[in-house]
């Protein structure tokens, strides 16, 4: 049923319908059932699926008919293969080349993927069929304004308001085409005449500022800018804004001021570009205005913008606006490591590289791209590549610690746990004989490290020093605890702190699971198995999870379920000594039970728990 929906969708007959020819198939697929749309998506989809991601650039492989590529596209999209789709819709086109649903689709992709030219062809024939098509009114308006026809860019813009993404950004799109006119008193009014929410609004005064400030008015720009400060000395380019404004001016008191309130919110968060900043304004270097024209501006508004609507999960319109920026200013750090950060978010690793290096360089934000870059390339399995650049960088700057981590987190990933353990040992020695609470992941890192080399003690050793560090981290309490009682050693102790892991973090399977296999030690099987279905629920890919719910369903008397969880474990590839286990267990069940006994005895390597840290962070 659900692939029958995708192919009689409204989107989808629109596309169709004024194909006469396909009227009949459609018609065909409602009488025949799922036959026919099965085997029509199976198609596209092994057509998408035939060329890999690392393949992007080359043609796609040949669909011939105009359903085919449509379906096509929209899978290509689906998996944020935004290249292949716009290919797929462009050959779409050249069946139905007036078709406008297509048009809309096709120019869509094409600015994801900041085909610019292309687009603005589109967005051309789109606009004659449809005068108020929003993406396409602004993409018009993009390129009168880079050619500086400031009044049709705005004019268009004026088009583009409609709905309250559109409202805001067509708003934006008229001041900054006024202010390049000259007449910044109508700019200002422009802006100051939106009716929106709090948030928006803040956005908008931030403008108002940027326009007074390249208008020459400083004392308007200053008391906006401080009043945005007033609201939010967190957000960056608020901040940054505010600091050029004032070093611009040659006020080094005000400048200092801002960046100390600025760093004071942030703690020890601090941006690369606000470090910089900080370095200059100390060295009392004058600095330009963040934004000093009118396409500047322009530039800046969508690249905010696509920032946001990114980071609130509106993934595909944020990466459109990110284009749209980088249309007016094509070298933008700061939107084009947003654009390779969306890029890791759709596992796209060697496309955000590319991104990243469009970064001009020498850019403050140049070390912090370089471990994005190295993480990416071990995400494509370039692990030498990745292991050489960040040498370099810990070379470069041996006092930096992140390239270190980095190293240390590819090679437990890698299960080089040794190597590992000696990129986490210098980094250790650059915290020095004081580390603080935030210096834990790297002893809990090591100790993970240490535990699966089966150098129990100086893992429990790095274990129990992340705990003292920061007591209420539920890895270090659900790694140590799961350590303990797997070991059949301390188990009181372990139980107690997997349950508090618990209480810190509910929804994590591998947590949940450690507290059930504690009861299981404990012999408490019915509290056992209540609690390892649950981390199964959680969790289903994980074959311990499975195979520990096998054995306390086995204690409970649940035999027949039992051996589906051992089944269900070994279709999930096992480490090769846990998948010996769990057939022999098929084979001949669980030995009876015997009651537990707390001993000493020579620490054994327990089955994989989560040891990775999550995501690196960003270029923000």
């Amino acid at each position: 049923m659900i692939m029958r929906q995708n192919i009689e969708s409204p989107a989808c007959m629109a596309v169709l319908v004024r194909e006469p020819k396909f009227r009949t198939a459609i018609n065909s697929l409602r009488g025949k059932g799922l036959q026919l749309a099965g085997l029509l998506i199976a198609a596209s989809i092994a057509a998408v699926s035939a060329t890999p991601a690392a393949a992007r650039g080359d043609d796609p492989p040949e669909v011939r008919s105009l359903l085919g590529s449509y379906l096509a596209g929209r899978i290509a999209r689906g998996q944020h293969d935004s290249e292949a789709a716009a290919r797929y819709y462009g050959r779409a086109l050249l069946s139905d080349p007036s078709n406008e649903a297509l048009m809309e689709q096709a120019l869509l992709m094409e600015m994801t993927e900041g085909r610019h030219e292309e687009a603005i062809s589109l967005a051309r024939a789109l606009v004659a069929a449809q005068p108020t098509h929003r993406v396409g009114r602004l993409v018009l308006a993009l390129a009168e304004a880079k050619a500086g026809r400031f009044e049709t860019a705005g004019d268009h813009f004026k088009s583009s308001s409609t709905g309250i993404l559109g409202e805001l950004t067509g708003a934006l799109g008229r001041a900054w085409m006024l202010a390049a006119r000259g007449d910044h008193k109508a700019a200002v009014d422009v802006l100051d005449n939106v009716k929106q929410a709090e948030w928006p609004q803040l956005f908008l005064r931030y403008h108002k500022a940027l326009i007074l400030d390249v208008a020459g008015r400083r004392s308007e720009a200053r008391a906006v800018y401080e009043r945005n400060f007033k609201s939010d000395a967190r957000t960056l380019r608020t901040t940054l804004a505010y600091v050029h404004h004032a070093a611009a001016a040659g006020d080094m008191k005000l400048a200092r001021a801002i960046l100390d309130e600025h760093a004071k919110k942030v703690g020890g968060n601090l941006h690369p570009l606000a470090k910089a900043a900080i370095e200059q304004v100390r060295a009392n270097k004058r600095m330009s205005l963040l934004v000093s024209n009118a396409t500047e501006g322009l530039a800046e508004a969508f690249y905010g913008l696509g920032e946001l609507l990114s980071g609130e999960g509106g993934v595909n319109v944020g990466s459109i606006y990110l284009q749209m920026s980088l249309y007016l200013k094509d070298d933008a750090p700061l939107a084009l490591a947003a654009l390779a950060s969306i890029s890791e978010t759709t596992r796209r690793f060697d496309v955000a590289n590319a991104y990243y290096d469009r970064i001009p360089k020498g850019s403050p934000l140049q070390s912090s791209i370089d471990i994005r870059k190295a993480i990416n390339l071990n995400q494509i399995d370039k692990v030498d590549e990745a292991q050489v650049l960040l040498e370099s960088l810990a070379k470069a700057d041996p006092a930096d610690i992140r390239p270190l981590d980095a190293l240390g987190n590819i090679m437990r990933g890698r299960k080089r746990f040794q190597e590992a353990i000696d990129y986490y040992t210098r980094a250790i020695a650059l915290v020095g004989a004081k580390p603080e609470a935030k210096h834990w992941t790297y002893f809990y890192a090591r100790g993970t490290s240490f535990e699966r080399l089966k150098r129990w003690p100086q893992a429990e050793a790095d274990l129990q020093r992340a705990m003292q560090l920061s007591p209420d981290q539920p890895l270090v309490l659900n790694y140590l605890g799961y350590s303990w009682v797997d070991q059949n050693r301390n188990l009181k102790q372990g139980l107690s702190l997997i349950e508090k892991a618990v209480s810190l973090k509910p929804e994590d399977g591998y947590i949940v699971d450690s507290l059930g296999w504690a009861h299981y030690r404990l012999g408490n099987f019915k509290e056992a198995a209540k609690y390892l279905e649950r981390a199964v629920e959680l969790k289903p890919e994980d074959p311990v999870l499975n195979d520990h719910l096998g054995d306390a369903l086995w204690r409970v008397g649940r035999k027949l379920e039992a051996r589906f969880q051992w089944q269900q474990a070994l279709t999930l590839k096992p480490e090769p000594e846990d998948e010996a286990k769990i057939k022999q267990k098929l084979a001949d069940g669980l030995a009876p039970v015997q009651t537990p006994k707390v001993v000493k005895k020579k620490a054994k390597e327990t089955p994989k728990r989560q040891t990775k840290l999550g995501p690196q962070r960003p270029v923000e």
